[in-house]
C-alpha cells in the first residue's frame, strides 16, 4: 500500500516538474532557431500580447524601436498605438521575405501573420517587421503594414 502511494506521489511530481511556462516555437519545418530572424519577431510579438509588462519585448527591439515602446508603458498601449492592432487571444506566424541566408546579413524584412480574436470577433492581419542584426543577436527595428 506504501508503495502503491509512493509511487503515486513520485508519478504526480515528476508531472508537475514537467509543466514549464517555457513553449518551444515551431516554425515551417519545425523548432525555429533563436539565431534566425524570425524567431526574434515572433518573440517580439509574443512578449507584447501574451506578457504582463514590456521588459523582455524591450530586449529583442533596436535601440530607436525600444525608446518608442518604452513610451507608451503598457502591452495595451503598445498593441493600440505602435501596432494598431489589438487582440484578446492571438497566434503569431513569421513568413520571410528572401531566400537569403540569414546568418551573413545585417538587416532583413519579415511578414508576421496574426489570427486571433477581439470582443468574438476572428481577426486576421499582417505587419512588415523590418529587423537588423546588434552584435550577434536579431533585433526588431521597425513595423509597417506595408
Amino acid at each position: 500500500m506504501k508503495l502503491i502511494n509512493l509511487s503515486l506521489i513520485i508519478i504526480l511530481l515528476s508531472a508537475l516538474l514537467g509543466c514549464g511556462d517555457e513553449k518551444p516555437r515551431v516554425g515551417k519545418y519545425g523548432m525555429m532557431d533563436p539565431n534566425i530572424p524570425e524567431y526574434a519577431a515572433v518573440e517580439f510579438f509574443d512578449h507584447i500580447y501574451h506578457d504582463k509588462d514590456l521588459k523582455e519585448a524591450l530586449k529583442l527591439a533596436s535601440p530607436r524601436l525600444e525608446r518608442l515602446v518604452a513610451s507608451y508603458n503598457t502591452n495595451k498601449n503598445v498593441q493600440r498605438h505602435v501596432l494598431n492592432l489589438r487582440f484578446d487571444k492571438v497566434a503569431i506566424t513569421p513568413h520571410a521575405t528572401g531566400a537569403g541566408r540569414s546568418e551573413f546579413a545585417k538587416e532583413t524584412k519579415i511578414f508576421v501573420f496574426f489570427e486571433g480574436e477581439l470582443n468574438g470577433n476572428i481577426i486576421k492581419d499582417m505587419r512588415v517587421v523590418d529587423l537588423v542584426r546588434v552584435g550577434d543577436k536579431w533585433k526588431v527595428d521597425k513595423i509597417s503594414l506595408k
